[in-house]
């Protein structure tokens, strides 16, 4: 166990944080505040590291942000993430008045640090590669989430002025539907366009576009507009092409995110397992991996990482009653990550297929059943992780067939 010089609890904002310094072997404490630069938070770790030398441990309410990253490049400091609802309620005990301060929190958040060293554990460091990807992966679905906001946007806008788009084409957030609308953004000027133009329009673009181009063709010459009024087809056209390039700015860094996302989760010793999962594709299987990480050490169990990722339930039990509810306090993006991978898996897996099925039998809703699939498929990734053996479905359903499992009784009385 690291045996620490120095005991500090941060409170951080934008512009400043609030600290409180705690030498070991002392009860005395010292209030600082100290300015969000890098300089300012160089300067003031430097001089607490050269004035009781040894390691410094640091409690705060992050697991990452700029203050984090600014502590991290130094090897003499250890960073205890502190849960933020941990915090509150550790605060509303001592404060029922609903009272709170920056440097109250930041004695708080050591208080927790020092009371309760095996709950406020330190953050360990994957390597370099992993912690890439996890940015590289997040930064991507935020990304995706911008293009469906300005996909659904456009949707209302057309709608205003020229839905005979919303027919023409099922594919809304595709680049050959934002160059169309660029190109022919009302009706009008569409009807102008020669048949040629618009099949050699269609033919620039891979898959089966070229398939329908016939039918759109003919559907567009017969298309009425929707209204004459230019008051509002010139100001919503203005709006359409606006948002078209948005989303094409979106789709073009997404392909971009996928190479770089691609060609690093490729490199690591961990892609042959989470590709062999069923349903994972290159989207998910790089988001898998960073949920769970590359330190063994990690988790101990398969349940640690169910309530980890927030898949596990909640039971609360007073007195006679007892009751189960959605687990708030996880992180969102790993849920996510498990949840739709887990509706992806019905059609590539055949015992989870199966396996959802039966939830519904049951009355399950279908967001019900998937969280059940996921809560199961976390305890075979677990297995996988610990022996580094990629999923083998034919051996998986095997062993179910070998214990007689409910899941294939059903199935094999037919």
């Amino acid at each position: 166990m690291t045996k620490f010089s120095v005991y500090i609890g941060i409170d951080w904002a934008n512009d400043k944080h609030d600290v409180c310094v705690q030498v070991a072997n002392s009860s005395t404490r010292k209030f600082e505040v100290i300015k969000h630069s890098a300089k300012s938070i160089n300067e003031w770790i430097t001089s607490i590291h050269k004035q009781y030398k040894g390691q410094i441990a640091v409690a705060i309410e992050l697991s990452k942000g700029p203050i984090v990253y600014a502590l991290q490049k130094f090897d003499f400091v250890t960073i205890h993430p502190v849960n933020t609802s941990m915090l509150a309620q550790y605060r509303k005990a001592f404060s029922p008045s609903g009272a709170k301060d920056d440097p109250t929190d930041a004695e708080l958040a050591l208080d927790l640090m020092l009371r309760y060293p095996n709950k406020i554990k330190a953050l360990k460091m994957e390597s370099e590669s992993v912690r890439k990807l996890t940015y590289l992966v997040e930064q991507r679905r935020k990304l995706v989430e911008d293009k469906r906001r300005f996909s659904n946007r456009l949707i209302i806008t057309l709608k205003e002025y020229y839905p005979h788009l919303l027919d023409w084409f099922s594919h809304r957030g595709s680049g050959m539907f934002c160059d169309f609308i660029t190109r022919w953004p009302n009706l009008q000027k569409l009807k102008r366009a020669r048949a040629d133009t618009l099949k050699k329009f269609f033919s620039s673009y891979p898959g089966r576009t070229a398939a329908c181009s016939v039918k759109r063709i003919q559907s567009i010459s017969e298309a009425e507009p929707l209204t004459l009024d230019k008051a509002v087809i010139e100001s919503h056209q203005l709006l359409a092409v606006a948002l078209a390039n948005q989303m094409l700015v979106a789709v073009k860094v997404i392909k971009v995110f996928d190479r770089e996302i691609s060609e690093l989760f490729n490199a690591l010793p961990d892609a042959e397992l989470y590709n062999s999962l069923p349903g994972t594709g290159p989207c998910l299987a790089p988001r898998l991996l960073v949920a769970i990480g590359e330190d063994r050490s990690r988790f101990n169990s398969a349940s640690e990482i169910q309530m980890y990722a927030g898949v596990a339930p909640v039971t609360v039990r007073s007195g006679q009653k007892s009751w189960i509810h959605w687990r708030y306090q996880c992180t969102k993006f790993t849920r996510q990550s498990f949840i739709e991978w887990a509706a992806k898996s019905i059609r590539q897996s055949y015992w989870a297929e199966i396996y959802y099925q039966q939830q519904r039998e049951k009355g399950n809703t279908h967001q019900a059943a998937v969280r059940s699939l996921a809560f199961k498929w976390i305890r075979i990734v677990y297995r996988c992780w610990k022996t580094k053996e990629p999923y083998n479905e034919a051996k998986y359903l095997k062993a179910l067939s070998d214990r007689n499992s409910p899941l294939l009784f059903k199935e094999k009385a037919c």
